[in-house]
């Protein structure tokens, strides 16, 4: 039976000496920065400090064709039905990023924001302020994903931050990079022509990613399923057909390799301890044939980065017993 490999995400939880020591120990395969949540003046010393204390590669996850937040205060804001709010296109209290996108959204589009219930309708617009109205209750947060509920917004398949991330990343010796949103086969193009000699990993989280997947399988090996921001595009409760599905295609295809992310562990992010729901759900995975199993917001921001991992290994264990314990 192949090994299967345990993907860590770093954050300000994880990125300490006594963590780094530890996932060594653990055989970790890969640990995961997303530069979605790391400044990128800070990339340069973080790669330094992690590679001084632990030997497992470093993979560089890109920001992608996302919409997210961008708050100028910290405290999150409980938006009750009905309550209104403006979206300033520079300056303000709340603005969106990448800035391109405001030109784009247009009055009743509909925005579902992170994964605290919020929705909200834009009731009109000019080239500075956008009105909008909460039509579901919910949380608004720093550096959230926004998704475009009743149409698709045209984004570039990776930021202008990316594009400075990978350059330092290369310059530091770093070899493996994923890419978020994998839409199309543009997408999977140039971003192989970007890091031709690099280990590439390409993210399966979107509806347009699902109907390109033969494609995708033809051109290249490393696929990651994030299931947080797949929920957004075509629904939470479509998500274990969804996998499957993916599973399903990628069977009869030589070498690929799909790792699946988000939601394996949450509870513990607050709790030492898993939910048997959450050991229900790793097993399955490993039934379905994942060659990877990621921690992302668990070890990134947890409280218990360390027994998440050291979780999954007994899960994983437990899945390659030739015999049950109560045989």
């Amino acid at each position: 039976m192949k090994k299967t490999e345990i993907f860590v995400t770093l954050g300000p939880s994880s990125i300490n000496k006594n963590f780094l020591k530890f996932i060594n120990r653990k055989k970790v395969s890969l640990v995961r920065l997303n530069m979605s949540h790391v400044k990128l003046e800070k990339l340069k010393n973080k790669i330094s400090f992690i590679k001084k204390h632990t030997s497992v590669p470093i993979c560089i996850d890109t920001e992608g064709a996302q919409i997210r937040t961008k708050l100028n205060y910290f405290k999150p804001i409980k938006y009750k039905k009905n309550k209104k709010m403006l979206i300033n296109k520079m300056g303000g209290k709340i603005n969106l990023y990448p800035a391109s996108v405001f030109d784009q959204l247009k009055r009743n589009d509909l925005l579902d924001i992170g994964f605290q219930g919020l929705q909200l309708k834009i009731l009109s617009k000019n080239k500075k302020v956008i009105k909008l109205v909460c039509t579901k209750p919910g949380i608004l947060e720093n550096n959230k994903g926004v998704h475009v509920i009743n149409r698709k917004i045209r984004l570039n398949f990776i930021t202008e931050k990316d594009l400075k991330a990978i350059k330092i990343a290369k310059k530091l010796k770093i070899k493996n990079f994923a890419l978020s949103f994998t839409n199309s086969r543009k997408d999977i193009i140039n971003f192989s022509k970007l890091l031709p000699k690099e280990k590439k990993y390409f993210k399966i989280e979107t509806l347009n990613g699902l109907k390109n997947l033969d494609f995708f399988f033809r051109k290249e090996k490393n696929f990651l399923i994030d299931r947080g921001d797949l929920s957004k595009d075509i629904g939470t409760e479509n998500i274990p057909a969804a996998q499957r599905y993916i599973f399903k295609k990628s069977k009869n295809k030589k070498n690929i390799k799909i790792a699946i992310a988000t939601n394996f562990l949450e509870s513990m992010i607050d709790n030492p301890y898993p939910t048997r729901a959450e050991a229900n759900d790793i097993y399955n995975a490993l039934e379905m044939g994942a060659s990877g199993l990621v921690l992302a917001g668990e070890t990134a921001m947890g409280k218990f980065p360390k027994e998440c991992v050291e979780f999954l290994l007994k899960v994983i264990r437990a899945f390659k017993k030739e015999r049950t314990i109560y045989d």
